[in-house]
């Protein structure tokens, strides 16, 4: 394994940035990536673009060390939502998730009810957003046949158990959208049947990245409603329309692009070189240290403290006449969050610098000086 200083040295963020759960600034391994692609594309030597044939394979192997799903089993998505698009129009029976999560899944999950009529959302009462093992038990029904949850909420920064929603939903299918917490949470992916992420946030890939990895159990299950000629068993299907493969190829519609496969490998080989267990452990330690700035400066969170229900996202949640200040706070010394729903969301990765919490105590001196005024 690579030292996580190696990990660390592949941030070039300008200081100040606490905002990975919208957007991860591009990592310099994927900038590389993508540098190489614009020369290879703009060149078209002879031979030259044939490295781009094996992009497909080189993210599905990246991927598979990161979730340990085989990579025949995984399939290249331009983002989160279509995987899960994918996902719900091919399901039958009902679906239990929480209509407060990120609206990718709810989204997905009702045009597919309007469309196919062969699912039926079940709207899961949560404890302030979060989805725990103990709700999901309370209102199971036997015409339940799948539950979706996000691997870390949003706007709560809840990290799921997903290994105990497993143990409580028994054989039917579980869907996670594992993209605010991929390649920086340690999480047992393989209990899930359907595993979806993108790699624009804390994989720092950028856009029109990411993956489907499916179970045998979800191979079986899903229908492929949308499904191309990349998602058949011939390699170009002339002259006829043959069915859909009985392989997570069959979620696809046209070839991915090879160069954002290429950013996403890149990134995932990275992660891979130093461990998720290593950068997890980062994460934690600066998010505790923001924590800690918080309570110094008396501002209250929302989310969690307790290092097993939390990832990356510390939420604060001032009173709501005190939210312009911290916002005007931030933005007056170059601090770049999240505000939604008169709460201000930070977060923080494993390359945040002390250059940036620095940057975020002056801000909140600031805030704090402002309100004694």
């Amino acid at each position: 394994m690579a030292e996580i200083t190696d990990f660390l040295d592949d941030f070039d963020s300008e200081p100040g940035y606490l905002d990975y759960a919208r957007i991860g600034p591009l990592s310099r391994v994927a900038l590389e990536e993508q540098r190489v692609s614009i020369e290879a594309l703009g060149r078209a030597r002879f031979g030259g673009l044939d490295t781009f044939d094996a992009q497909d394979e080189r993210m599905r192997t990246a991927v598979s060390a990161l979730t340990g799903f085989e990579p025949s089993h995984i399939v290249a998505q331009p983002n989160t939502s279509m995987g899960l698009m994918h996902t719900m129009f091919g399901i039958t029976g009902g679906v239990l998730l929480s209509p407060a999560d990120f609206p990718s899944l709810p989204f997905a999950a009702v045009r597919a009810a309007e469309s196919m009529h062969a699912l039926t959302p079940t709207w899961l009462d949560t404890d302030g957003g979060r989805v725990t093992p103990h709700a999901i038990k309370e209102q199971l029904t036997p015409a339940i046949t799948a539950v979706a949850v996000s691997l870390v909420d949003s706007r709560t920064g809840y990290l799921a158990d997903i290994e105990g929603i497993r143990q409580v939903i028994g054989d039917r299918l579980l869907i996670v959208d594992a993209i605010q917490g991929f390649t920086v949470v340690d999480a047992p992916f393989e209990v899930a049947d359907v595993l979806v992420s993108g790699g624009r946030k804390w994989a720092r890939a950028g856009w029109g990245t990411g993956f489907m990895a499916l179970s045998d159990n979800a191979l079986e299950h899903l229908v492929p409603v949308i499904s191309g000629y990349t998602g058949t068993d011939e390699h170009l299907p002339w002259d006829s329309v043959p069915p859909p493969a009985h392989a997570a190829k069959a979620f696809s519609v046209a070839n991915p692009d090879p160069a954002a496969e290429a950013r996403f490998a890149a990134a995932l080989e990275h992660v891979a070189s130093v461990g998720v267990s290593a950068i997890s452990a980062a994460v934690t330690s600066r998010v505790s240290e923001v924590i800690e700035l918080a309570d110094e400066f008396g501002v209250a969170i929302a989310s969690s403290r307790a290092e097993n229900e939390r990832a990356g996202i510390v939420v604060l949640d001032p009173p709501d006449d005190q939210v312009s200040l911290v916002v005007a706070a931030l933005h007056n010394h170059g601090v770049t969050a999240t505000v939604r729903q008169n709460q201000i969301r930070l977060s923080v990765h494993a390359g945040t610098t002390e250059d940036t919490l620095g940057m975020l105590r002056d801000a909140l001196v600031s805030f704090q000086t402002a309100v004694a005024y």
